[in-house]
């Protein structure tokens, strides 16, 4: 048993209350509150809900169009990918997945390329490390659908990638496997969207280009979107609608997509978030958050701090160069905190 105080952002609302939380075997127990002024923040880990960090291979792609960078079959990465060996794609992955856990990252939602090796090697990078959980969404190739077994869904890129006839098998076996199915649409432009919606997916990637239309339609077939703002801004895909998505009442949470394009540090995907687009500090660590455990299905043990989930937080200090001064323990996590400013992680 261990006693932790601090400043705790806590609950599903996020309220920033000075306090005490005690942890037995893994899970939280009791949290007090208490006007004992402390140095540090107690934190629930980020939910990072959409990666694709096979991409880990390749760190610092040219700048190109979006399709040239990562449409299927010949887009640079995937060239890179079918040239890379098994070992050094495993490598690579590894560091991803510990570069996350160091940042503050609990949790994450993979769309892993190359059938039934490609979900493996992603098993063989993480092994059995408690540290992280991942869900694992992998898609076919020459050899079919039999990395269905292994894997928690199947996660497609643009319905406009595939032949429809195709997708509809992709999805029938996905499903026979009462396994989980999402894709990417709205990334490039409109034309995949009504395609998507129409097979019923748990959720969707990106959203970039929804209209208003679009986000209706999102909205009443109650689909929850994952957004990647720092990938799409690079990639010139535009930002996502969020505050009209939220105000439609889609459930939103936020991923870092391709580690070729972005770190997988949620800590900038938040700065970037709250200062670009979506200006609510407790809105944005809820994407980052809670929101990323509910489509992922976590959110009874992850996501935030409440009594009976398990313990998975991140302390940081107040008093570093750069948080020293911060007001409003929220804000200053959400607007300028950094992975550096991490003293510890449960």
């Amino acid at each position: 048993m261990q006693t932790l105080k601090g400043t705790i952002i806590y609950g599903d609302e996020f309220e920033p209350i000075d306090g005490y939380i005690t942890i037995d075997d893994g899970i939280i127990k009791k949290i007090e509150e208490s006007t004992v002024a402390t140095d540090v923040i107690i934190a629930p880990c980020f939910v990072n809900a959409h990666t694709h960090i096979g991409d880990s291979v390749i760190k610092d792609p040219p700048f190109l169009p979006l399709p040239e960078l990562v449409q299927p079959p010949d887009g640079l990465k995937h060239r890179i990918l079918r040239e890379t060996s098994y070992s050094d794609l495993v490598s690579s992955m590894k560091a991803s997945i510990e570069d996350m856990i160091q940042t503050g990252t609990c949790a994450f939602c993979d769309f892993r390329e190359g059938g039934y090796a490609g979900v493996q090697a992603l098993h063989d990078a993480i092994g059995n490390d408690p540290r992280i959980k991942t869900l694992i969404f992998g898609r076919p190739d020459d050899e079919g659908m039999n990395y269905l077994d292994s894997c928690d869904g199947t996660g497609l890129s643009s319905t406009n990638d595939l032949e429809p006839g195709y997708i509809q098998d992709i999805l029938k076996q996905t499903r026979e496997k009462k396994k989980k199915f999402a894709l990417h649409a709205g990334e490039r432009d409109q034309t995949d969207i009504l395609s998507a919606l129409e097979l019923g997916p748990d959720f969707l990637i990106h959203l970039t280009t929804a209209g208003e239309k679009n986000i209706k339609d999102i909205a009443d077939a109650n689909i929850p979107v994952v957004v990647c703002p720092r990938s799409n801004y690079i990639t010139r895909s535009g930002i996502p609608p969020i505050a009209k998505m939220l105000d439609a009442g889609i459930l939103v949470a936020v991923g870092t997509d391709n580690v070729m394009l972005n770190s997988v540090n949620m800590f900038s995907e938040m700065e970037f978030l709250v200062k670009t687009n979506l200006y609510d500090d407790r809105q944005v660590f809820k994407l980052c958050t809670l929101n990323g455990a509910k489509i992922l299905g976590m959110d009874k043990e992850s996501g935030s701090i409440k009594i009976g989930k398990k313990a998975r937080l991140m302390i940081l200090t107040k008093k570093s160069y750069n948080m020293q001064g911060i007001q409003n323990p929220l804000s200053g996590l959400v607007r300028r905190a950094r992975p550096d400013d991490i003293i510890r992680i449960i």
